[in-house]
């Protein structure tokens, strides 16, 4: 279903929706069980901030606006202690705060925590720990509703994503092969390829964070396509390795009628000139690329479990 609603390329993104979603049922929550007045404002905060492309990423949002809003709290409450000037407290609170998140590198922008600490420390009137746990409490509703939306309502799943990258270096492949030996002096950059494989490891990454609900499955798939990516690499190290010959040797009858199967648009049989290294080392690696491009077409074309 996930891969049918990716295919559909909606305008709006499915991320998008799920935020909404879950926002509107924060606050129908929120509005029933909240516990202060400004409880819309951080219910959405927390709503918003749970929706994240993986699990872990979710996870840890929750995690840094709990301890965030936490961190807050304790820092109004410590400048009450001091009894130092309401506007002084705010400067050197948002200066610490604004530091820490820094330290640690947290992507989130620490609007919860420096909101607690204006409304604590400007508002004498307001009974500081129980507005803080207030607080808190209606954090902590949208930042669950945010992580149950984002967890079970069509969980991010970018392997297909990972799938036609994959396919599409085998085009690139190709085309890169019938550039090496068209006949002309010119030879084709390996760019491509590696912007494309680098691409595949960021995928990768996101794909490992994810924490769908057939978790054997996905483990399963991830070992499947953490293997394609090893024989993708290796195949990015022959071609360098071509690339870089000094001499670029002749292509053997055999390797030459296989790269012609492939589509590939390759110049007319050149002598072999017996004890000529290069006619053997070109291909050696040739029969090398073809043997790994076997593989990783094996590979991918192996169906879930």
């Amino acid at each position: 279903m996930n891969r049918r609603l990716s295919a559909l390329k909606l305008p709006v993104g499915l991320r998008t929706m799920k935020t909404a979603l879950a926002v509107v049922l924060a606050l129908l929550v929120v509005e029933q069980y909240g516990a202060s007045p400004a409880k819309v404002v951080f219910a959405t905060i927390g709503a918003i901030s749970a929706v994240g492309p993986t699990f872990t990423a979710s996870l840890l949002a929750c995690l840094t606006q709990i301890c965030g809003v936490t961190v807050g709290v304790l820092l109004a409450l410590l400048m009450m202690a001091l009894q130092i000037h309401p506007m002084v407290a705010v400067g050197i609170g948002i200066v610490l705060i604004l530091a820490g998140y820094q330290y640690f590198h947290l992507k989130l922008v620490p609007v919860l925590p420096c909101l607690v600490l204006v409304n604590v420390c400007l508002n004498p009137e307001v009974e500081a720990l129980s507005y803080s746990m207030g607080r808190i409490w209606d954090t902590a509703i949208g930042l669950a509703i945010g992580m149950a939306v984002n967890t079970l309502i069509f969980p991010y799943d970018n392997s297909l994503k990972i799938r036609q990258t994959m396919e599409g270096l085998d085009k690139d492949l190709i085309e890169f092969l019938e550039d090496m030996f068209d006949g002309d002096e010119h030879l084709p950059e390996t760019d491509r390829l590696e912007k494309k494989i680098d691409a595949l490891e960021a995928q990768l990454a996101l794909f490992s964070e994810q924490r769908l609900l057939r978790r054997g499955r996905q483990k399963r798939e991830l070992k499947r396509l953490e293997s394609c990516e090893d024989i993708a690499q290796a195949l990015l190290t022959e071609l360098i390795t071509l690339r870089n010959m000094e001499r670029l040797g002749c292509l053997n009858e055999e390797n030459r009628k296989s790269l012609r199967e492939l589509g590939a648009k390759v110049s007319e049989s050149c002598p072999l000139e017996a004890g000529r290294v290069e006619h053997t080392v070109v291909n050696y690696h040739i029969t090398q690329v073809l043997r790994l491009r076997g593989e990783l077409k094996e590979k991918l074309s192996q169906r879930k479990k």
